[in-house]
């Protein structure tokens, strides 16, 4: 036969020149070999008439898979072309079924006809049907939030608003904001080590880790994150709790039996997921509330996916990467809780809401635009509200009052006057869920008062503080069936909503067991059954101030959160101690125990305990209070530094400020303000968050002498600067830099400075001022006339804030140095601070490093240079300043003689133009 030429072939038909059958025959070892899912090609084939139940049943009586997938060959080859392309289109589009022949079908170029993709291909792959199972489930139990009351949930789309999230080194510096929930899963931002498995997100508690983490959950259900991520599992961290030493489970039972069961194929979909770990998304809420007596460290780590562990062991490799190493695993705990280094990824802190953040929260939870400015009016007037509203949680609850308030009298809410404390807020929340099971009438609102509600009441909130504190002595935050029994709590006090039933059962047991909403409300409880208990003595009601150390080792603790050893994950630590144990739910205990104990909680008091145990509990918690005080402050540690007596204080003493500021006892305010011996006070990286202002507000108006006060580095915002203004008659240094102010902020601390004019260091570095904010700094510096020290670098101030500054820098007689690098100064600007310097013979450093400033500016600088003899360090570092510039400034060093460097690093000369310079030695170019 003739073979064809070229132009003979290339008239051939397409189908004659590619035969899918020859395809397959050609491929047919490779197919047996690679082909595991052989009943996702027989629906498929028998869905569209391509197989006939014969056939399928031909194919069943195979003995072995290979021998199934080469009759399911013969059968496709024996039925023609299109059947063969059929069959290779399933294959193309169930690349998880098949996906060992990606390659090959991409490799091949396979694209199939207009008729074969108008045929239906059915997914009854394994995998695929497990992840669909995942994608429900995870959507199902995360649409909803379970509010106080079990009778109420709310959608989380109306309710979830997003916090500040901010990345942090492994030493908790910031590295900068995360803009939206895929930026916390993008694999390069943020990553402090590379080899590291775990992303950890933490926070105080009700900072909205747990509301996190059930958006990422439905967002996965939604398929609306990465859709490479085809597995997300979901565990609380206080489930391992519940396991008995003796419990051993795999990998397989864990993920299966404790999180989702695959409906077929169990073997298959782990053999693919131990394949590609990198599909898998794992998040563990709650580490610090995993409190396990089991001892890792006499147990060997485990590698192997299918050997039985203590699940304890397990979670712990996962996160090491021993287990599913490149999946993607997160991991919450509150502030505090520290995990080796070598196991972090990222660092990610919430820092609950700012104030947009704030805004947007409330416009979720009042659409009624009225409603949402009496609100807005209410927390303006009312800073110690607006404080609790950075925290998530106590947002919820003081919105929820709010709710209440304004259903109780009909659209007119009357917030209290006086001020509101978390124990009055805690006592509200409770009061409204008490009343809630009281009789109501379609004619006649419940008059019922708050003494009368409690009273009442007073059987059910004792049963559930007794469970409360069992569990808060035994470190426990889940309670069985046994302990609730034991601490008499009825079935209706459950249905007040503050316990829970918690999904995951305890081994061997078959009735649920239970949790309080959140850790802050069981010590609430514990701290309500401390005082209204007749037989808790004196010891007992102290118990939990322990955690605040023994008198004379503040000078061992840091303000930084101390290293918890965390032997599953490495640290074997120290010998008894809990690798776990986060104290804030103690501290938290002590405050509402103040707080109930307080003078203002008496005529509620007096109706639930005996008069002389009442007396005795106050007595002795002053007593207690007092001396704990005098101790913790006598033995921080003190430098001299710049004239000043500096104490370093501690978390410590934020606890100590919380519950004095609880009390609101004046008495006690006083005895505080008496201790503090320094009159240096310096509070940075202690976390602290607007309402410590108001506590610290509340003991440092009664000191009597001048003071500094530094608060650099938290998380104070415009409504902690607001709480601070009954102290700003006694200070001469505020540092606030660090702290999300913004213009509002800077008004505030403009009207209450200049008030009392004794100010001599203001910093405001790394904040959110604005050319606003600027004009409202001029007028600072130009009417106290002591200030020395103005530091306002990385804001948002450009030339029109530089000009006003300028203003008051000619004036100034007292400054000696200014901070204005990272802002957006341009020409403009920086020619008017030159021009400004010219007239002023007090300034002696000067930081502009990295702003817009060009050789126009260097000209002004040169011709400053000339007359002012007092400068003495000139930054302007990273700015537009050319050879050109920098010969002005070298002309003008001729004449001056007070000059001592001209740093112009990183400005546009290159090393070639910078030797002409080297001559002068105060410029340094390079």
């Amino acid at each position: 036969m003739e073979t064809p030429g070229h132009s003979e072939m290339d008239t051939l038909p397409s189908e004659l020149l590619y035969s899918h059958s020859k395809l397959l025959k050609i491929n047919r070892e490779l197919l047996v070999a690679h082909i595991r899912n052989t009943q996702c090609l027989l629906d498929n084939l028998l869905q569209n008439d391509y197989f006939s139940g014969e056939d399928v049943e031909i194919v069943g009586a195979c003995p072995t898979q290979p021998d199934k997938v080469r009759k399911i060959l013969d059968l496709v080859q024996s039925k023609g072309e299109e059947v063969c392309e059929f069959f290779l289109h399933v294959l193309q589009q169930l690349t998880d079924a098949y996906v060992d022949l990606r390659p090959w079908l991409s490799e091949i170029g396979f694209s199939p006809s207009e008729l074969i993709r108008s045929k239906a291909v059915v997914n009854t792959d394994p995998v695929s049907r497990y992840t669909q199972k995942l994608r429900h489930q995870l959507g199902r139990d995360s649409k909803f939030i379970l509010c106080y009351s079990k009778k109420e949930e709310v959608l989380l789309e109306d309710t979830y608003t997003d916090t500040i999230m901010e990345l942090v080194s492994f030493s908790n510096e910031s590295l900068g904001s995360l803009g939206s929930l895929a930026c916390l899963l993008d694999p390069s931002t943020g990553v402090l080590n590379e080899q590291g498995e775990t992303i950890f997100i933490f926070g105080d508690a009700g900072v909205g880790k747990s509301m996190l983490l059930q958006r990422l959950q439905s967002l996965w259900a939604a398929g609306q994150l990465d859709a490479g991520l085809k597995f997300c599992f979901h565990f609380r961290c206080r489930m391992f709790s519940c396991f008995r030493d003796s419990d051993a489970l795999s990998l397989q039972d864990l993920l299966f039996k404790h999180c989702c069961y695959p409906e077929q194929d169990p073997d298959e979909v782990f053999a693919f997921l131990l394949r590609f770990p990198d599909t898998a998304l794992f998040t563990f809420d709650g580490l610090d509330e995993l409190h396990s007596d089991f001892d890792l460290s006499r147990v060997p780590d485990t590698a192997s996916p299918w050997e039985a562990a203590h699940p304890v062991v397990l979670l712990a490799n996962l996160l090491s990467g021993m287990l599913l190493r490149g999946a993607t695993k997160l991991l919450t705990a509150r502030s505090g809780t520290e995990i080796p280094r070598h196991l972090l990824r990222k660092k990610v802190l919430l820092r609950g809401f700012s104030p947009s953040h704030l805004r947007a929260y409330t416009r979720r939870m009042f659409p009624d635009r009225a409603v949402q400015d009496r609100l807005v009016d209410q927390l303006e007037a009312n800073p110690n509200l607006c404080s609790l509203c950075a925290v998530p949680l106590f947002c919820w609850i003081i919105f929820r009052c709010f709710q209440h308030f304004h259903s109780i009298f009909d659209s007119s809410p009357e917030m209290p006057e006086c001020p509101v404390t978390l124990t009055d807020v805690f006592l509200l929340v409770v009061e409204v869920h008490l009343n809630r099971t009281q009789p109501t009438s379609l004619v006649q609102r419940n008059t019922q008062s708050q003494t009368e509600t409690f009273r009442a009441g007073r059987g059910a909130l004792h049963a559930l503080g007794q469970v409360a504190h069992w569990g808060m002595e035994k470190n426990l935050f889940v309670f069985g069936q046994e302990e609730v029994q034991a601490s008499e709590v009825r079935e209706a006090d459950l249905q007040l909503g503050f316990l829970r039933a918690v999904s995951e059962l305890r081994p061997g047991e078959d009735q649920p067991s239970y949790e309080f909403f959140h850790v802050t409300l069981q010590a609430f409880f514990t701290a309500f059954f401390l005082v209204v208990d007749d037989k808790v003595g004196t010891r007992e009601l102290l118990r939990f101030f322990q955690e605040w150390g023994r008198p004379g080792d503040a000078a061992a603790v840091s303000c930084s959160p101390p290293f918890l050893p965390f032997p599953c994950l490495g640290d074997r630590g120290v010998a008894g101690e809990d690798p776990f144990q986060n104290k804030d739910h103690f501290q938290f205990t002590n405050l509402f125990l103040c707080g109930l104990l307080s003078k203002a909680r008496q005529k509620l008091l007096r109706h639930l305990v005996p008069a002389a145990a009442l007396r005795r509990k106050r007595r002795a918690l002053w007593a207690h209070l007092f001396a704990s005080l005098r101790t913790h402050l006598r033995n921080l540690p003190r430098v001299q530094s710049g004239g000043f007596s500096q104490v370093q204080a501690m978390p410590t003493f934020i606890w100590m400020l919380r519950c004095i500021y609880e009390t609101r006892s004046e008495k006690v305010g006083q005895l505080a303000a008496r201790g503090i011996c320094a009159n240096y006070l310096k509070l940075t990286y202690c976390n602290a968050c607007s309402a410590d202002c108001s506590a610290l507000s509340f003991v440092l108006h009664h000191f009597r002498k001048r003071l500094a006060l530094d608060l650099d580095n938290n998380n104070l915002n415009d409504y902690g600067v607001r709480e601070l203004q009954p102290c700003f008659s006694c200070l001469t240094v505020v540092r606030l830099s660090v702290n999300q102010i913004t213009d509002s902020g800077v008004k505030v601390l403009y009207e209450e400075l200049t008030k009392y004019k004794i100010l001599t260091f203001l910093g405001l570095y790394s904040n959110q001022i604005t050319d606003v904010g600027a004009r409202y700094i001029a007028r600072i510096l130009d009417e106290c006339k002591s200030l020395t020290h103005l530091k306002l670098g990385k804001n948002k101030i450009t030339s029109e804030g530089g000009k006003c500054l300028a203003r008051a820098v000619k004036n100034s007689k007292s400054i000696l140095e200014i901070g204005l690098a990272f802002n957006g100064i341009s020409t403009e600007g920086g020619k008017s601070l030159a021009r400004a310097l010219q007239q002023n013979a007090s300034l002696k450093i000067f930081w502009l490093t990295k702003n817009e400033l060009d050789d126009e500016v260097a000209e002004s600088l040169a011709e400053m240079l000339k007359v002012n003899q007092t400068l003495k360090h000139l930054w302007l570092i990273q700015n537009q300043i050319t050879a050109k510039g920098i010969s002005r400034l070298a002309d003008a060093l001729q004449n001056n003689t007070g000059i001592m460097e001209i740093c112009l690093n990183g400005n546009l000369i290159n090393p070639e133009e910078a030797k002409g310079f080297e001559d002068e030695k105060r410029l340094v170019c390079y």
